[in-house]
């Protein structure tokens, strides 16, 4: 019984890596395609890590605010990081540094308090994954006894004879 119990949770440590591993690939870009820069390659893996903390926090608060199970279900990593990155880049322009700086002096409940008060603002259905339509059924293929199926290479073959031929 207890080995059952190390084992279940030993797959949901596996299923957790490998589930923040395949993110950081996809949504923020951790594996340079390079092999002569290993120390760039190794920094771009780390922001990627960083940027997945960042991703969890506001899954976190999202979910604190809107149900864990609709966050953790629905929500698409893909279209949430498009937006980050794109509101991300208007904000630096927009607002000076000093701006940010009061953020510096929060303390960890006050910025959990602020997180879910901007949490409770977003509309999830713009970040809900996407679905897959219904299946549609294909009509049968209707095999002929009388034409057998010819490949193009025979057509071809068949067509350069009648050429020399003539």
């Amino acid at each position: 019984m207890q080995a059952q119990s190390k084992l279940l949770k030993y797959t949901a440590i596996v299923g957790f890596r490998e589930t923040l591993f395949q993110t950081v690939t996809e949504n923020f870009n951790g594996e340079i395609q390079t092999l002569a820069y290993p120390k760039a390659a190794l920094f771009s893996f780390s922001m990627a890590l960083v940027a997945y903390n960042i991703l969890a926090t506001l899954r976190g608060a999202l979910g604190s605010v809107h149900g864990v199970n609709k966050i953790e279900v629905g929500l698409s990593d893909f279209y949430l990081v498009d937006e980050i990155q794109g509101i991300y880049r208007g904000m630096m322009i927009a607002i000076p540094p000093p701006k940010w700086e009061v953020f510096g002096t929060y303390s960890l409940d006050q910025i959990a308090e602020l997180l879910q008060r901007l949490a409770d603002g977003v509309h999830l259905k713009r970040f809900l994954k996407a679905t897959r339509g219904k299946k549609k059924k294909r009509e049968p293929l209707i095999v002929n006894s009388n034409h057998r199926h010819v490949s193009t290479a025979r057509l071809l073959e068949t067509h350069q004879k009648k050429k020399s031929r003539s």
